[in-house]
């Protein structure tokens, strides 16, 4: 991660609202989760729910985590206040997670959110133009480009290798693109960057079967090592199935559901059911994808889902209650 040199004492002028309300939020003194989950709940317009499937909880376990921030503030008499210009950069971290985490919500069902996430993230560069803070920008534009082919006419998602290259939105592509080599060119190296460096690879295939997977599994060697989690480790396995074969990918994503990780994350199972739909092991696959659907709360995720169990024979039934843990 590189590290934010200190800024001269300048005037600053956050006259955008919302920005200004967000890094006001994001608080050094608060917990760093408590400060996302609090932003995105009262600044962004978020539900506890939408908040809490971010960080991967549970509705009431993050409604707590927020009234513990709030009981903080109060006690400690943190004032809401508009930070000094030296205090910005030492935020920027937590406020390039809520832009992020705004822009992943909108990404399927309320693209109102993705182009407000898109608008911050081109005033956060404007303001601190930071390699992540490019990074994140060129992410949410090279995502957002696929807008048009992310859903097809029932509303089920659509798989990238099935997407309809030709309707993406090449100028996006090419700002994203640009971006990239921006950041890339300061040699400051960060997860953002790393992410939408894996992003320009997918975007510059004119094919699925173009796509250059030793490079995406490089860049995700390295986001790994200077980023570890399960999930980040999940979509490296999905990169090295697609190099090397769905049997070496499936054995890494079976050794983090073994350790415990990802049990409760929808795309972890969703992952593991098409390695074993392509391997054709379909009696093993059924099973793995109606974890998923279990798991799964957004609507064109679960319609693709469903598509999947259909195609191999078996039909989903809703359950009434929640699924065990």
């Amino acid at each position: 991660m590189e590290v934010i040199q200190e800024l001269p004492e300048e005037p600053h002028d956050l006259v955008d609202d919302r920005l200004r309300l967000i890094f006001t939020c994001c608080h050094p003194a608060l917990n760093p989760d408590a400060q996302v989950a609090m932003t995105l709940r009262e600044i962004c317009g978020l539900t506890t729910e939408q908040v809490a499937a971010a960080f991967l909880t549970n509705p009431p376990t993050l409604a707590q985590r927020i009234v513990r921030a709030k009981t903080k503030i109060r006690d400690a008499k943190i004032p809401y206040e508009i930070p000094e210009r030296r205090d910005l950069a030492e935020r920027l971290a937590t406020v390039l997670h809520v832009v992020y985490l705004v822009f992943n919500q909108g990404y399927f069902t309320r693209p109102d959110l993705a182009v407000e996430a898109i608008r911050l993230g081109r005033l956060l560069v404007e303001l601190l133009p930071e390699p992540e803070a490019i990074g994140l920008l060129a992410l949410m534009l090279l995502h957002d480009a696929r807008r048009a082919t992310r859903t097809n006419a029932t509303g089920a998602l659509v798989p990238l290798e099935e997407q309809d290259r030709s309707q993406w939105n090449r100028a996006q592509i090419d700002d994203g693109i640009a971006l990239v080599e921006r950041a890339f060119a300061s040699r400051q190296v960060g997860p953002y960057l790393l992410q939408a460096a894996i992003a320009a690879v997918h975007a510059d295939a004119r094919t699925s079967t173009e796509t250059d997977w030793s490079e995406i599994v490089g860049l995700y060697d390295v986001l790994l090592r200077i980023d570890p989690s399960p999930v980040i480790e999940l979509n490296r396995a999905a990169a090295i199935a697609m190099r090397d074969g769905p049997e070496h990918g499936l054995a890494l994503i079976d050794t983090i559901l073994a350790r415990g990780d990802l049990q409760e994350y929808h795309l972890a199972h969703a992952a593991r059911a098409d390695l074993l739909r392509r391997l054709g092991r379909k009696a093993e696959a059924i099973p793995a994808y109606t974890r998923a659907l279990q798991l799964s709360t957004e609507e064109p995720e679960r319609r693709l889902l469903e598509r999947r169990l259909k195609e191999l024979g078996q039909s989903f039934v809703k359950q009434t209650t929640p699924p065990p843990g």
